[in-house]
């Protein structure tokens, strides 16, 4: 095999660490690491039949709520997220478009820059891009719930804190609901300490 290039190593190394919640995910998994491996430019946008793309998930302190934003092109409520654009990381693409997408001033990881969820979704034909798959590689904030937000011009028709269960419907699909089980779990967890 081919020495990978360090940001390659980097996310190769973190994705063998981690391990999804179920056969699904780890499905996921084992699809993205093989694609960062095998593909010098998985990072970039028009490597096809798919690319790493980077996505945050923000609840507030409690666990109660997540921040989604309405998605103006796919007309869908969704977590932020998007494209790298040269970081080569998608830990770095999720911080750029939480503060892109949403305004929020002040966030910060929970429990540290560590992966959450991974997901691999088709993305719909779009004018000369043809349908392609995003492989996303997914990371869990946290914000206070009082802040300002501001919906990116282009990108979100709103911005709401929605309730965990409410999200899993706004969003429906199947990504979405493990990642919502993820945090029902969490929050049960943390209120039994």
């Amino acid at each position: 095999m081919t020495a990978l290039a360090p940001h390659q190593e980097l996310l190769a190394a973190a994705l063998r660490d981690y391990r999804g919640v179920d056969e699904r995910e780890e499905q996921h998994r084992r699809a993205i690491l093989a694609q960062v491996e095998a593909t010098p430019q998985w990072w970039h946008r028009e490597t096809l039949p798919g690319h790493v793309t980077g996505s945050a998930f923000v609840v507030d302190p409690e666990i109660q709520h997540l921040l989604l934003h309405h998605h103006l092109k796919l007309d869908r409520w969704l977590q932020f997220g998007g494209h790298d654009e040269g970081e080569r990381s998608p830990v770095e693409t999720a911080v750029r478009e939480l503060a892109e997408e949403s305004g929020l001033e002040s966030f910060e990881f929970f429990g540290g820059p560590a992966i959450w969820d991974v997901d691999v979704h088709e993305i719909p034909a779009r004018g000369a891009m043809p349908a392609h798959d995003h492989l996303d590689v997914r990371f869990l904030f946290v914000a206070a719930r009082d802040q300002g937000l501001r919906p990116a011009a282009g990108e979100s028709r709103t911005l709401a804190w929605v309730e965990l269960e409410e999200a899993a419907i706004r969003m429906n699909e199947e990504g979405a609901d493990r990642v919502i089980a993820k945090l029902l779990a969490l929050r049960d967890m943390m209120q039994e300490r």
